[in-house]
């Protein structure tokens, strides 16, 4: 017979566990992790309502995805078009970033696959007398280490050439040149911390939910099992 089980700290596993799946996604997909040097206004670039120019625009740049402004051939408007500048995994700028690109992948699967088990874990608490919530806090744990993987080899890719066309001929490995970090980068570190607190949290989580409380309520007959 199932029971669902929800107790405060499994429920705020569960929560945090996709969270955590969601940012490292869309910090992955995002070109918001090296934003480049100001490129300089031109006398296009021209506010039509104020007479003054605009601000300088500032390019960004991704593991493989990039926004830059391009400028219409008939009116004076320029737009920001943003879209992967690889077509392919080859064609990703740098060697140490296609192995980023494979590190934060491996994680960052392994990351949703909990989050979608997450959700059953209300009802579904051990599959062949493993505990769901510890096997998954393991995966958690590999994940992380994945993603550490990636976010230490991503700035050594900062020398390559399409860096450096972004960032100047200052730019190296682990050097930013006139570049500065993007939120993507940020909140990808933010996601691999909370990638191990959610595999610390989860051993809490199954203590939760096999408590001599719930064992209780079990006994009673209740099927529907909420504690605080």
């Amino acid at each position: 017979m199932c029971h669902v089980i929800v107790t405060c700290r499994s429920m705020l596993w569960t929560l945090l566990s996709i969270v955590v799946a969601f940012a490292e996604l869309i910090a992955f997909m995002s070109a918001d992790w090296l934003i480049g040097k100001a490129k300089p206004s031109s006398s296009e670039d021209v506010d039509n309502r104020t007479g003054g120019s605009q601000e300088p625009y500032r390019p960004t740049l991704g593991i493989y995805g990039r926004c830059t402004r391009i400028s219409h051939m008939q009116f004076p408007k320029r737009d920001t078009l943003c879209g992967p500048y690889a077509e392919n995994f080859s064609e990703i700028a740098s060697g140490f970033w296609q192995a980023t690109a494979i590190f934060l992948a491996m994680g960052i699967m392994i990351l949703c696959t909990v989050a979608f088990v997450s959700v059953f874990t209300m009802c579904v608490q051990s599959i062949m007398k493993k505990s769901i919530f510890n096997v998954c806090g393991l995966l958690q744990g590999i994940a992380g280490l994945f993603l550490i993987l990636g976010l230490i080899l991503y700035p050594a890719g900062w020398g390559c050439q399409k860096a450096i066309s972004y960032c100047g001929p200052y730019a190296s490995a682990y050097k930013l040149g006139d570049c500065s970090l993007g939120w993507a980068f940020y909140t990808a570190i933010g996601g691999t911390v909370l990638t191990f607190i959610c595999a610390v949290f989860s051993a809490q989580a199954e203590i939760a939910t096999s408590s001599d409380k719930v064992q209780e309520e079990i006994e009673e007959g209740k099927n529907l099992i909420c504690l605080l």
